[in-house]
């Protein structure tokens, strides 16, 4: 039987690693399921989600030299809510943008004025010693 990329089949967890189950599938083939192919959720140990022994439904991902690759979190639908933007990600679908070529101009110290005061502080010590002050700590 020949592996198809796409496809779904079942098989048996043959082997756990700290990175991943081996599962053979047909024939004697075995594949890798990855730690990060596991489960939509992160799985710090996968001996939490499986044990040798189980029967499990794996997608094909990849058959490459020999080697193929699975995926049990690609037969299971994906939780509601995870196609939120990952943190530190770049929301803007626009790419980067233009006219400013990536870095910012500096034009000289720059003061700030404290709230509540037309007095400007130019390092952060001055604005530590003003919440200090402001706190009761002075």
């Amino acid at each position: 039987m020949s592996i198809q990329v796409g496809s779904v089949v079942e098989g048996k967890v043959t082997g756990i690693k700290s990175f991943g189950a081996f599962v053979e599938i047909a024939e004697g083939q075995t594949g890798l399921v990855h730690i990060s192919q596991v489960s939509h959720t992160f799985v710090n140990d996968i001996n939490d989600v499986m044990k040798v022994g189980d029967v499990v439904q794996v997608k094909v991902l990849n058959v490459e030299g020999g080697k193929i690759s699975l995926s049990v979190k690609e037969t299971q639908p994906k939780p509601e809510g995870s196609d939120r933007p990952r943190r530190g990600g770049n929301t803007n679908s626009k790419g980067p943008k233009s006219g400013g070529g990536g870095k910012k101009q500096s034009s000289g110290p720059t003061s700030y004025k404290t709230e509540g005061s037309n007095e400007p502080f130019n390092t952060m010590e001055d604005q530590l010693k003003e919440w200090a002050k402001k706190a009761g700590m002075v």
